[in-house]
């Protein structure tokens, strides 16, 4: 019923899909059981190709913005899992005509050539996806949180609200896409700038390069291959 409700919201067609429910097998440790998985495929048309954003950074010296309302939710997160050892509280609550305003609204932004790179927030939250997209080009970035005690960097970071987007500008639109954001009725808010070969945070107090980050991942997928 809820992935109803997003198609009909979102007007998204699926072609197909499959949702395992039932995943115990020798094979997960003895008969133990993972999480139900369902999976579906979409279909879209992107009429101009050349258009198409990806999302790796494209140059030094433009501004990070984030697109979308954060909250700081950590339920079911990636940071909650990986650094807290839990898998608990509630998902983030999705707000199904939010996702798609801000949607819409980044695809204009991309078919107008006012962004050079873009990316979702999903899984680890602003961090991991402007890690993600340094990793994809080579490129660093010096992120600005705005930390306000011993509680909230975590889930401004970490967090996962749902409908957000990390893109990229030169500074001259930045301004443009700003107000643009505010007249469509959605947050954003500047990250960082790119450049550099690390990614920094707050005036590069903490610099991880992107070197080290490369081959963490890569040490990570050769030992789950091998397993």
């Amino acid at each position: 019923e809820g992935m109803a409700d997003a198609c009909r919201a979102l007007d998204y067609p699926i072609v197909s899909g499959n949702v395992s429910l039932y995943n115990e097998s020798k094979a997960t440790g003895g008969g133990s059981a993972i999480l139900p998985t369902p999976a579906i495929g979409g279909v879209g048309v992107l009429e101009d190709v050349s258009k198409m954003a990806r999302i790796g950074f494209k140059a030094e010296g433009e501004a990070v913005l984030l697109i979308g309302k954060t909250i700081g939710h950590l339920g079911q997160s990636l940071w909650l899992r990986e650094i807290c050892g839990q898998e608990s509280g509630m998902p983030p609550v999705i707000d199904l005509e939010a996702e798609r305003r801000a949607g819409e609204f980044v695809r204009k932004l991309i078919s107008e050539n006012l962004v050079t790179a873009v990316h979702d927030v999903s899984d680890g939250g602003v961090l991991v996806a402007m890690t993600e997209m340094g990793l994809a080009s080579g490129i660093g970035v010096s992120t600005e949180f705005n930390f306000e005690g011993n509680s909230g960097w975590t889930s401004e970071i970490f967090g996962e609200d749902q409908g957000r987007y990390v893109v990229t500008v030169n500074l001259a639109a930045e301004s443009i896409v700003q107000a643009r954001a505010t007249d469509a009725g959605l947050a954003s808010s500047r990250l960082g700038m790119t450049g550099h070969d690390f990614i920094g945070i707050n005036d590069d107090q903490l610099c991880i390069p992107l070197t080290d980050l490369r081959a963490a991942h890569e040490s990570f997928f050769k030992n789950w291959m091998e397993a």
